[in-house]
């Protein structure tokens, strides 16, 4: 998206040469306030050209504190792999996972189950941000792309068996139902 002659509102999403991925959330006379991913606050002249914009949105100079917030959680959902609280199963809930050897002279590992789950959510976010890069990766054709996306979906089918694991059927692993 060309950056001239372009005011941008409280909540448009951008990306700095230097910076990286950001959000407006405060509009000064000459310059822009935004929150980067990795840097935090910074103020952006109104005439830098060299970033591109990503969403531009129209609106006031100032955001809410919700506003603000939501759009942090949007742009943070977007292009990071921050976790999701994904509450774990009650049945499970202090409960141990025991990996025991087959040689009884070995002592076995007991793993809290909560520990267990959080890595396996990790594994999941983390597979997501993988298929949005993916997906918007400008050096890979599409036949790269859905081939490498057919690929994360196996994982998915083999990641299934912890299913059994989460509290909803919402967050829980979905593999290609035709194989």
């Amino acid at each position: 998206m060309s950056t001239e002659n372009i005011i941008l509102g409280v909540g448009s999403r951008v990306k700095h040469p230097a910076f990286g991925d950001g959000v407006v959330v405060k509009i000064h006379v000459a310059v822009y306030d935004v929150v980067f991913i990795q840097y935090g606050l910074k103020s952006v002249g109104k005439n830098y050209d060299k970033w591109e914009i990503i969403e531009a949105v129209e609106g006031g100079t100032e955001a809410d504190f919700s506003q603000a917030e939501n759009a942090l959680i949007k742009i943070l959902k977007h292009w990071s792999d921050i976790t999701q609280l994904i509450p774990l199963g009650g049945k499970w809930e202090g409960g141990t996972m025991i990996l025991k050897p087959r040689d009884e002279s070995l002592k076995s590992k007991e793993i809290p189950i909560e520990t267990f789950f959080h890595k396996i959510v990790m594994t999941r976010d983390r597979l997501r941000v993988m298929e949005q890069r993916i997906n918007a990766h400008k050096g890979l054709s599409p036949e790269d792309k859905v081939s490498l996306q057919q690929y994360i979906t196996r994982i998915y089918g083999s990641l299934t068996t912890f299913n059994v694991l989460f509290d909803s059927r919402d967050h829980q692993f979905r593999g290609d139902s035709s194989s």
